[in-house]
């Protein structure tokens, strides 16, 4: 990766034609040939960038971007205040703890998180709209569907509404009742849920692992 800091003028040809006015930026340009320049602002968003693949040709005091749809960008440097390179290596890539998947992973090995004695029909259970994340059967043998969420918003209870009411038209299965199961729950998905018939449990994560045990909240 090439990191420059340097006083700089900046225009793009393409869709648009933009220009960015003289002023000290960061250009980095990473090895699978994406360039990015940021302000010392702004958070993550860089002001203008080109994807790869690109072509980069360098002059004194002069950058020149290019891809094959005819884009340009073009960057003057009338001050470098720094140049650097550094290899970087290969990247693993991001692990993510506490998604969904894992969430219902957990869920679907010990469902009398759920509730007691409920029992795992299937895991991704499908049907003509989309899988249902848990498929149980209750203490009493009622068929319950779980939609599994790490944030519950009111599309969460729309979506297990549609599943509700497809898995109910199923005489084998039905009655059908609904479970929204995430670490959180935001009051308009309770209220939504509430009027749908359709419960709602908190969970914990790190609970869930046997990390920091906590008491489930069933509304």
């Amino acid at each position: 990766m090439r990191l420059v800091v340097a006083r700089c003028t900046v225009e793009y040809e393409g869709r648009l034609a933009a220009r960015l006015e003289e002023a000290v930026r960061l250009i980095m340009r990473k090895a699978d040939g994406s360039l990015a320049i940021h302000a010392d602002g702004g958070a993550y968003k860089p002001l203008n960038w080109m994807s790869p693949p690109n072509f980069l040709e360098e002059s004194e005091g002069r950058w020149v971007v290019s891809n094959e749809a005819g884009e340009r960008l073009v960057i003057t440097l009338h001050e470098v205040v720094s140049d650097v390179s550094h290899d970087l290596g290969e990247d693993p890539g991001l692990w993510k703890d506490g998604v969904e998947a894992h969430l219902q992973e957990l869920l679907a090995n010990d469902p009398s998180v759920l509730g007691e004695d409920y029992r795992l029909i299937r895991r991704e259970y499908p049907t003509a709209i989309g899988p249902v994340d848990l498929l149980v059967r209750d203490a009493d043998g009622n068929v319950v569907a779980v939609e599994v969420k790490r944030r519950g918003e009111t599309t969460g209870v729309e979506q297990l509404a549609r599943y509700l009411e497809f898995l109910n038209k199923t005489e084998t299965l039905a009655p059908v009742c609904g479970l929204l199961v995430a670490q959180q729950i935001n009051p308009g998905a309770r209220v939504l849920a509430e009027e749908r018939g359709i419960r709602c449990l908190l969970v914990d994560y790190s609970r869930l692992k046997g990390d920091a045990p906590e008491e489930l909240r069933l509304f």
